[in-house]
C-alpha cells in the first residue's frame, strides 16, 4: 500500500466532479492520497484539527477544492505548515467563478496558497505531484515521462495536421 502523502479536501461533496481530477493525478504519478469533505464554515472544528495535525500524520501537500466564498484553502493554510494548493470550484452559489478565484489567489503576506485555475484540479494534481518529487526520484521519473507524452501528443497534432 502507498503511503498517504497528499491530502484532497473539499468543503462539499458537490466539489468532488471537479476534485477527482486531482486524484487521478495523483494515481497516475503512483503518489498515495487520502480525499475528504472538510467545510471550513460547517465544520470549523474538523478543519481545525485536521489543519493542525495533518503534518503529524505524514501529509506532505493538501489540495483544498471550494467554491462561493471558499475560505477552505486560505484556513488550511492558515493553521497548516504544509503547502497548500487552491483549486477554485466555479460553484451553483458562485460569481461565475471569479469570487472562489480571488478568495484563494489574494491572501495576506504570510499566508501563501499556491493557486491553480478555475475548477483546475487535474493542474493541483500535477504540482503536488512536482512538490513531492523534489525529494522523490521515482515520482519525479514519472513527471518527466509524463511531461514527454505531452510534448509527443502536440508533435503528433501537428502533423496530422499539416496532412490534411
Amino acid at each position: 500500500m502507498k503511503k498517504t502523502l497528499v491530502s484532497i479536501v473539499m468543503g462539499s461533496d458537490s466539489d468532488l466532479p471537479v476534485m477527482k481530477e486531482a486524484a487521478e493525478m495523483l494515481d497516475k504519478f503512483d503518489v498515495g492520497y487520502e480525499i475528504d469533505i472538510v467545510s471550513a464554515h460547517r465544520t470549523p472544528e474538523k478543519l481545525f484539527e485536521f489543519a493542525s495535525n495533518a503534518h503529524s500524520r505524514g501529509i506532505s501537500v493538501i489540495i483544498a477544492g471550494a467554491g462561493g466564498a471558499a475560505h477552505l484553502p486560505g484556513m488550511l493554510a492558515a493553521i497548516s505548515p504544509l503547502p497548500v494548493i487552491g483549486v477554485p470550484i466555479k460553484s451553483s452559489n458562485s460569481i461565475d467563478g471569479w469570487d472562489s478565484v480571488l478568495s484563494i489567489l489574494q491572501m495576506p503576506g504570510g499566508v501563501p496558497v499556491a493557486t491553480v485555475a478555475l475548477d483546475g484540479a487535474k493542474n493541483a494534481g500535477i504540482l503536488a505531484a512536482q512538490i513531492l518529487s523534489a525529494n522523490d526520484s521515482s515520482i519525479q521519473a514519472k513527471i518527466t515521462q509524463y511531461k514527454h507524452e505531452l510534448k509527443e501528443k502536440v508533435i503528433s497534432k501537428a502533423e496530422n495536421l499539416k496532412k490534411k
